[in-house]
């Protein structure tokens, strides 16, 4: 009985009262400290691999571990299982590295005693390295090599993107920077001219000069006590490469030059929706990329126009930096919800997320609120998401590699000719021309019709010509 009154009670609560249950959760991050583009191969260093378990120990603390406050309902707590988890990061070392850091952090190894199996015959037999986990990071083909890449459309291979991407360098706001900033560049040639030559040195290279010297003021021991470099230079030279790399990341009037953000938005959702197709089994998707993902993002989901953000949505996300989107219920979690009880949650750390530094949740796509219904929230995404290699071909413009294999193998008729192109409206050529037709013939029938009628003239049947009776037993025929 009570529980019966339990339950009615917190049906009468509102919505933002009742209590939560996360259902699935999509986590995308930046890798941890590297080592200098510049210097290829760049390599995680062990800063950055720190800072990657320490970002995946909070993560399970808040959603997997057994005394979790958003525990995601029904995931295994210690022994990870592999059906509930997606990882996946593009083929380059450091990312690679840092989601299995990260997954290290998530599902830490089991000890001696869940970390065993005891076979037929009696023998025992432990996991090594402490009852270690193995949980495997599928690759993805955007980002490949992106942390030996400067350039931050290196690693896209979309041709518009690139083709946008470059038309920040001959825009009024590149010129000005370009010359206000010359003097200050040209100030740091002593420190950077075994890398960089004098005609390099400037507001073109803001990114990779940054990258250089951020770096050496992490792991170059020497370098702090140059007095050219001071924590004031750093901070300037920062700020110039978030400016920088924003502008080469996102544009409103060109939506293409952020398909690194597009792409990204399609994986999300169909992560989510994953987890909603297959009624809650699938429950967590970890992906890892580059910077410029983030920004991209930013830009397409609004949220760089977010006020008291302290630019946290404009600039280059710190190492280790987090994007979030928890899909959850008020409704009660089983049987799972239908789509109309869903509701997601997204939530943003710049830098190592941590027990005393932890994700703040902010609105999506200039809304107010933090808390989206499914359908909002996938109709949001779907305005610039580019999900599936066609779609992905069309907007980047690419027809070869393979783009050229998805045009080939797109589907055909029984006579093997392609399928109809399309009109600019939707509707294909052949469509259009049969519309067409059937148009023209309706004309030319109501013009007949018009002269018939204004001149007396009617349709008979072809035996009355002959000379058949009509109805009243005269003969009906017509002028011709």
């Amino acid at each position: 009985m009570l529980t019966l009154v339990t339950a009615f009670l917190l049906a009468l609560l509102p919505g933002s009262l009742a209590a939560e249950t996360v259902l699935g959760v999509y986590v995308f991050s930046r890798h941890g400290d590297r080592t200098a583009k510049l210097t290829p191969p760049a390599n995680l260093t062990d800063l950055g691999y720190n800072q990657i378990f320490t970002s995946g120990t909070y993560f399970r603390n808040r959603y997997i571990a057994q005394d979790a406050p958003s525990r995601i309902a029904g995931i295994n707590s210690d022994i990870v299982k592999q059906s509930q988890i997606t990882a996946s990061a593009p083929l380059d070392t450091v990312l690679m590295n840092s989601a299995m850091g990260f997954l290290q952090g998530l599902y830490p190894p089991v000890g001696p005693g869940l970390g065993s199996d005891k076979l037929r015959n009696g023998t025992v037999v432990q996991l090594p390295l402490n009852g270690y986990q193995l949980i495997p990071v599928q690759t993805v083909t955007s980002g490949t090599g992106s942390e030996d890449s400067a350039w931050l459309q290196g690693a896209s291979n979309c041709a518009q993107a690139t083709v946008s991407s470059n038309e920040y360098f001959t825009s009024r706001d590149y010129d000005d920077m370009l010359a206000s900033t010359a003097e200050f560049y040209a100030s740091l040639t002593p420190l950077i001219n075994g890398t960089f030559k004098p005609d390099d040195t400037s507001y073109k290279n803001a990114y990779s000069i940054f990258d250089l010297l951020n770096v050496a003021s992490i792991h170059n021991s020497s370098l702090p006590h140059s007095p050219l470099f001071t924590n004031s230079t750093l901070s300037q030279l920062r700020t110039l490469a978030d400016r920088h790399e924003f502008n080469l990341a996102y544009n409103a009037s060109t939506p293409i030059r952020a398909i690194a953000g597009s792409t990204l938005a399609a994986q999300i959702v169909q992560g989510l929706n994953n987890t909603i197709v297959t009624a809650g089994k699938s429950k967590i998707t970890v992906e890892f990329g580059a910077y410029g993902s983030f920004q991209s993002f930013f830009g397409l989901a609004n949220l760089n126009s977010l006020p008291d953000t302290n630019d946290s949505f404009y600039g280059v996300p710190d190492y280790a930096s987090t994007m979030t989107f928890e899909l959850f219920t008020t409704a009660a979690p089983s049987p799972f919800p239908a789509p109309a009880d869903l509701k997601v949650r997204f939530l943003f750390h710049n830098g190592t997320t941590s027990e005393s530094s932890t994700p703040t949740p902010y609105p999506l796509f200039g809304q107010s609120a933090t808390e989206l219904s499914w359908a909002d929230f996938q109709a949001g995404m779907n305005r610039f998401a580019v999900g599936g290699q066609e779609q992905w071909c069309r907007a980047c413009g690419n027809s070869t590699g393979v783009c050229a294999s998805a045009r080939s193998s797109s589907p055909t008729s029984a006579t093997g000719s392609p399928p109809p192109q399309s009109s600019d409206d939707g509707v294909s050529k052949v469509v259009a021309g049969v519309i067409g037709a059937m148009v023209t013939l309706a004309v030319i029938l109501a013009v007949e019709a018009a002269l018939m009628l204004g001149g007396g003239l009617r349709l008979v049947r072809k035996n009355r010509l002959t000379g058949n009776e009509g109805v009243n037993g005269q003969a009906s025929g017509g002028k011709a």
